[in-house]
């Protein structure tokens, strides 16, 4: 899928929904936490029965590959 992304959204989160997020995250390998907001995003509009892309990776929707460590730059290293 390759669409313009026209639309920004602001979201405020709480330090345990950021903390939450951040798990997602690493625990899915995710490049950006942008890239977790839309998967997420997209699991609880399939859970409503909304067809959201389903079987459409968050890497297909553009987002900048990782880094040999598998983290953007600043990221926290993964604990295994």
């Amino acid at each position: 899928m390759n669409e313009l992304r026209a639309e920004r959204l602001q979201v405020m989160l709480s330090p345990d929904e950021l903390a939450a997020l951040d798990d997602f995250r690493f625990n899915h390998r995710m490049p950006t936490r942008a890239a977790a907001v839309r998967e997420l995003l997209r699991l609880g509009l399939a859970g409503t029965g909304t067809d959201a892309g389903a079987g459409v990776k968050s890497s297909d929707y553009g987002v900048f590959d990782r880094g040999p460590d598998g983290h953007m730059q600043g990221d926290a290293p993964q604990e295994d």
